[in-house]
């Protein structure tokens, strides 16, 4: 029986997978960082929201990936793959918790934790891209790890433009 026929309506449409309400979703959350960095005393307060978002989406892009590689990984007896992506897909996940900390966030600190994951993906990347050839797991997982380096090394940038280091 189908969830309609179950409840006598149709599913709601989850905002995942849902064409029309994902945009809606990215601009709730565009608006909410918006006003969050808009206080004369938040230290990212001249920083680019749309920019935060995507590397935000690139950071977690390639958790997904580095977690789904170490899976597969280590069900292939890669060990030392599986474990630089379970490693990549850490500081990813940590990376962009500290994004979305606007009030928490310490310049130093900030510039700091950005080139440790830049480090990171391009160690996890360089490791996957040995396998690429034979593992589509490996290269999409070296295709996120480069992604996220182009965001951070995005974010490094107008950060340093943006906020004097004390």
């Amino acid at each position: 029986m189908t969830e309609q026929g179950r409840r006598g309506r149709p599913p709601a449409p989850s905002a995942l997978g849902d064409p029309e309400r994902e945009p809606q979703m990215m601009n709730s959350t565009m608006d909410m960082m918006k006003g969050a960095m808009s206080s004369s005393d938040m230290p990212m307060k001249d920083m680019d929201p749309m920019m935060m978002q995507e590397a935000i989406e690139a950071l977690t892009a390639c958790s997904q990936a580095c977690i789904m590689c170490a899976d597969s990984d280590a069900g292939e007896g890669m060990g030392r793959c599986a474990g630089l992506c379970a490693n990549c897909a850490d500081v990813c996940d940590t990376m962009t918790r500290m994004l979305l900390r606007m009030n928490g966030m310490d310049p130093q600190v900030m510039m700091s934790m950005m080139q440790t994951t830049i480090v990171m993906c391009r160690a996890c990347s360089a490791e996957c891209m040995m396998h690429a050839e034979m593992s589509e797991h490996c290269r999409m997982c070296a295709m996120a790890c480069d992604q996220a380096v182009m965001a951070m090394e995005k974010m490094m940038s107008a950060m340093s433009e943006a906020m004097p280091m004390a």
